[in-house]
């Protein structure tokens, strides 16, 4: 399939409130995603960002999971977004759910010391891609999206998910290193921020936005909760690299745990 239509969820989240956070992203899920291919939670989507507290984690069998994979069904819509997941220690876990509830995920590699989520969350040591409908899928959490060197392509991906809480003081930060991630990669990059104020009344401004593998931007969503579409093509990231192919002159390397 040479196509994904992809919709970006950019929500406001109730914090540390697990279930009024899945009533509230099943309502805007139902009401926007009926026709969506993929449809991007933000992080952190059942609390908010908990960099500093251990608390509202499950399991990989708890409520949230169940609810993924009722919604993932129920929309016919592979669904996505990032948990506080215990298994093996706590971790802050992307979690991909398909239609069919075939489940993948990729932990966290980057964790955010700013906030103390190196002394209570796990890193994951695994970068994953997600394979979808012929589409290679690179899964990328907030503060990874800093690292280069981790998100780099291998040649073995063609479209970056970001999940987020990325605060005002920053934004513009964000939408730097997702764009350069874009062009930098020559993939589709599709970024997903929160809106709000959290509990510790730290503001998130949203900005979601869906860059083309020239870096050119598709969609950029506002400062307010809203949902917004875009579909990709995989013959603009096989025309791209091809017309330029840049990523042949690329400088070799290992990466080192």
């Amino acid at each position: 399939m040479n196509k994904l239509k992809l919709m970006l969820v950019q929500s406001r989240l109730y914090w540390r409130r697990p279930a009024d956070n899945r009533k509230h992203l099943q309502g805007l899920l139902q009401e926007n995603c009926s026709e969506a291919d993929i449809a991007i939670l933000p992080e952190t989507f059942t609390t908010g960002f908990l960099g500093e507290s251990a608390e509202n984690s499950e399991g990989m069998n708890g409520e949230t999971m169940d609810w993924m994979r009722g919604m993932a069904s129920e929309i016919d819509s592979v669904l996505v977004g990032s948990a506080a997941i215990e298994e093996g220690g706590r971790k802050n876990r992307m979690l991909w759910v398909q239609p069919d509830g075939q489940v993948q995920f990729y932990d966290k590699h980057h964790l955010f010391s700013y906030a103390g989520e190196d002394q209570r969350y796990v890193a994951g040591q695994e970068r994953v891609v997600f394979e979808y409908r012929g589409w290679r899928i690179c899964p990328q959490i907030c503060y990874d999206i800093r690292f280069p060197v981790w998100c780099r392509s291998r040649g073995d991906y063609d479209l970056m998910l970001v999940v987020a809480n990325w605060p005002g003081a920053r934004i513009d930060a964000w939408s730097s290193l997702l764009k350069a991630r874009a062009i930098e990669n020559q993939c589709y990059v599709a970024a997903v921020n929160r809106v709000g104020k959290d509990g510790n009344d730290i503001n998130y401004p949203g900005a979601s936005v869906v860059h083309d593998p020239l870096g050119e931007t598709l969609l950029k969503l506002g400062d307010g909760e809203m949902c917004g579409a875009a579909t990709i093509d995989f013959e603009t990231v096989r025309s791209v690299r091809a017309k330029l192919p840049f990523q042949q002159d690329a400088d070799g390397f290992v990466l080192l745990g």
